[in-house]
């Protein structure tokens, strides 16, 4: 027996609807799947299709079938055709989270919280979630809070205009209008947002070759620091950052690597865990010998929280930098980072082993902390050399 195909309310004036489209010439046909509708036409091939011209395909719109959406439908069809006779037609526009978003006339809440989303969706396989969390709090919700001010203070500015006047209103040539910059260009990509200036020219001058040159502390006046240190939980904290170059919140997720399930070279070999910043990496200390005399061994951390379920990396490592403050360390948590970075370049560590223990990429290691070497520094790698090789000049 013959199965009856099933009627719709909506059927009757979406074949009048269809009718209109065809005599205007459209090259569009609106169809009914189920309870949506969607758009069918001739049209160019989909980002990443091996075709080269135009061929029948659905622009899958999933608009409800009710008068209602079949009058959207009509409308998107007139757009769709327009955009096609000017060659401006973009499939970005109809497909992916941020197609839904415009047809349902999302405002700017809705479309941060849908970039937010996409954000962890896509980056989720290949960084931990607590490093995720740290970058989008860090890098972009302040930046994209300031924006949503700047739109609420100016419902007159069009998106891109809010855009431009949110990166303008940071310092010029600092490192937050780059990361400002950067992060809204992201949000105006996820929302296929033509911006007619790149934010990059905004960027000004800010660089890694502009930025000032920090004054390191000594080895002696790290020792000095250490040993005037009251409460031994801190000191632990100060000792491992001074010793293996971590970052502030990198103390609190490490441990021995002979706890780990790795094969050590030797008991001071530490492995820095995967839910850091930058992942799973192994560390040495230099000096070896500091690891005894600040008893690292043996130390035991301050009692904060850790669980990445309820904090973040960030207000981990924050909690660092107050405490350095509180004791009145002269130098920030980073210096004792970056002089365990000059230190193994004075001692000849090879820039692509120590950038791995840094968790970075030779290109930033270089980049960086070549330019922090000062005289002292210099003038001590060359007494190094000089002693290593003992060579006498020909006379």
């Amino acid at each position: 027996m013959a199965k009856v195909a099933s009627v719709h309310p909506l059927d009757t004036s979406l074949t009048q609807v269809n009718q209109r489209l065809k005599a205007a010439k459209l090259g569009l046909q609106i169809e009914r799947r189920g309870d949506r509708l969607n758009l069918r036409g001739t049209l160019p091939p989909r980002p990443g299709s091996p075709k080269l011209r135009p061929y029948q395909q659905r622009v899958p719109l999933k608009i409800a079938a009710t008068k209602a959406g079949l009058k959207q439908c009509e409308q998107t069809a007139k757009i769709i055709a327009a955009q096609l006779l000017q060659n401006i037609f973009d499939w970005r526009d109809y497909l992916g989270p941020i197609a839904g978003l415009r047809m349902g006339g999302a405002d700017l809440s809705s479309q941060i919280d849908a970039f937010e989303a996409n954000f962890f969706a896509a980056r989720s396989s290949e960084t931990s979630a607590a490093s995720l969390r740290t970058t989008w709090e860090k890098a972009y919700v302040p930046y994209l809070r300031k924006l949503h001010t700047t739109a609420d203070r100016h419902p007159n500015l069009s998106l891109p205009e809010a855009i431009y006047a949110t990166v303008q209103s940071t310092q010029a040539n600092s490192r937050s209008r780059q990361i400002c910059c950067t992060a809204l260009a992201a949000f105006a990509e996820f929302l296929n947002l033509e911006l007619p200036t790149d934010l990059k020219s905004f960027w000004g001058t800010y660089g890694t070759s502009q930025t000032q040159l920090r004054d390191l502390p000594s080895d002696e006046q790290i020792l000095e620091v250490y040993d005037r240190l009251k409460n031994p939980r801190w000191k632990y904290v100060y000792g491992m950052m001074a010793t293996y170059g971590l970052r502030n919140h990198e103390v609190f997720f490490c441990a021995p690597a002979s706890g780990t399930g790795a094969k050590p070279s030797s008991d001071r070999e530490i492995i820095v865990q995967e839910t850091t910043k930058t992942g799973r990496h192994a560390v040495w200390p230099f000096y070896p010998e500091w690891v005894e005399r600040f008893d690292l061994l043996n130390g035991e951390l301050p009692r904060i929280n850790t669980d990445l379920s309820t904090t973040t990396l960030q207000r981990v490592g924050q909690q660092v930098t107050t405490q350095f403050r509180r004791y009145e360390i002269p130098f920030s948590p980073y210096d004792l980072r970056h002089a365990w970075a000059v230190r193994t370049i004075l001692m000849g560590l090879p820039d692509a082993v120590a950038a791995k223990m840094m968790g970075h990429s030779v290109q930033v290691h270089n980049r960086t902390y070549h330019r922090w070497m000062t005289h002292r520094d210099q003038q001590a790698a060359v007494q190094t050399a000089l002693a290593k090789n003992k060579l006498s000049a020909p006379m």
